[in-house]
């Protein structure tokens, strides 16, 4: 069975249609989404309604639970003092987004599971205890083992970092998805994940960058040229 998994999609839309497009030519058995669909770009409402539209399954993010709980995004913020500055942008940010969203999507986005178990595989947005907390990819085995292990699956695949890797790990196999609209490892190509029965792969989609930073222009986002910066290098830097 071949199952791809696409996350950290961020509102964009242009990334997001050029990953659709690949999916035709790798043509998986499955498709799932790794959470974080729609705060912080263009067009929230439009990947919601593709994701439903397309009738994917997937997994609730951190900021899909913030949308329309806005007390799990100051639960975080009491425990990270440090990224105040982060923080406040992300409210307004947030604040933009619901008002775009509406009652009716922000409810199906409160309601996303937080585990996905499909074949050999489980799929959480960040760790399983946790959706604002994640292992990167410079974490040791051990790490990896004491977060994922007890999903108990021989595959366990994870989103929110917008790094994407595999390893091999005590066992099991552990992959980061990496991100469809916002990179953070340096190449600003859409990532996606594609799982070949138990055998992980990424794979990186050129997009029409300049077009998403026009929509981003045009859109009533704060904050959008911090947004573009990060789309154009694919590198994340503190706002």
């Amino acid at each position: 069975m071949r199952i791809a998994v696409l996350s950290d999609i961020h509102g964009n839309r242009t990334a997001f249609e050029a990953v659709v497009a690949d999916l035709r030519v790798a043509s998986p058995d499955l498709v799932l989404h790794g959470g974080d669909l729609a705060y912080g770009g263009a067009d929230p409402a439009g990947i919601v309604d593709r994701i439903r539209e397309l009738g994917w399954q997937g997994v609730i993010g951190n900021t899909d639970e913030m949308l329309p709980k806005p007390e799990s995004l100051e639960e975080f913020a009491r425990q990270t003092p440090k990224l105040e500055p982060l923080l406040a942008v992300m409210r307004e940010l947030a604040s933009v987004a619901r008002e775009t969203l509406g009652a009716e999507r922000l409810a199906w986005l409160g309601d996303l599971p937080r585990v996905q178990i499909q074949g050999v595989m489980a799929l959480v947005h960040a760790s399983p205890q946790n959706l604002w907390r994640a292992p990167m990819p410079e974490a040791t085995d051990s790490e990896l083992a004491s977060v994922y292990g007890p999903l108990r699956q021989p595959v366990a695949v994870y989103a929110h970092i917008h790094r994407p890797y595999t390893r091999a790990v005590s066992g099991i196999t552990v992959a980061n998805t990496g991100s469809v609209g916002l990179p953070h490892d340096g190449d600003p190509r859409a990532a996606y994940l594609l799982l070949n029965e138990s055998k992980p792969g990424i794979r990186r989609v050129e997009y029409d960058v300049g077009k998403e930073l026009k929509a981003l222009a045009g859109s009533r986002l704060p904050h959008s040229g911090w947004i573009a910066k990060v789309i154009e290098t694919g590198r994340f830097e503190m706002p």
